[in-house]
């Protein structure tokens, strides 16, 4: 809590080292993403369409959210990105229910865009002090969890587990079993 405390403050990074391997992956293969900044004060917003997602809710970050109103807000400290660097946020979705009664023309409209939600990224130079605004829309497709690349199967198994931990993932939402599944290469 102190290490990463200090590392939000400092602008910095942290990690535990509790193995050999570990340190390799810190200290060697990824030390070059620590030590260049590519980015600076990085934001981001999701806006979903909310004739497609009736409820959303973004799946960690409770220490690094940021009020709406912060976004466009140039002077407001945000997260570093270095050379090398990625993020993943994961949300969850309730989907909107289909309206049998909706428009033929509203809805041939929403499948022929088929953008579930555009996402706003925010940043600035390491040497800038205003910052660039970027929009990248992100189109509906959907895949079973099971055709999903190795890394997104990652991802999820982690996250699944982590809201067991947190006693908000029921055993009928997914098992252990159905968490170690994904694990395996």
């Amino acid at each position: 809590k102190v290490m990463e405390t200090l590392a939000d403050n400092g602008n910095g990074n942290y990690a535990n080292i509790d193995s050999v391997n570990e340190a390799e992956r810190v200290l060697v293969k990824e030390a070059g993403a620590t030590l260049v900044t590519v980015a600076k004060d990085v934001k981001f917003q999701v806006a979903f369409d909310p004739k497609q997602v009736e409820s959303y809710r973004l799946i960690g970050y409770e220490n690094r959210r940021l009020a709406a109103r912060d976004f466009d807000d140039d002077t407001k400290d945000a997260g570093e990105v270095g050379a090398g660097h990625s993020v993943t946020a994961l949300y969850e979705l309730k989907l909107a229910p289909q309206d049998p009664e909706v428009d033929l023309l509203e809805k041939a409209d929403i499948l022929k865009s088929g953008q579930l939600a555009t996402v706003r990224l925010r940043y600035k130079q390491p040497d800038a002090d205003e910052s660039q605004l970027m929009d990248v829309p992100v189109n509906k497709a959907s895949q079973p969890l099971a055709d999903a690349s190795s890394d997104q199967q990652w991802a999820a198994a982690v996250t699944a587990f982590g809201l067991r931990l947190r006693g908000e993932l029921s055993a009928k939402q997914g098992s252990n079993s159905q968490i170690s599944d994904l694990l395996q290469p």
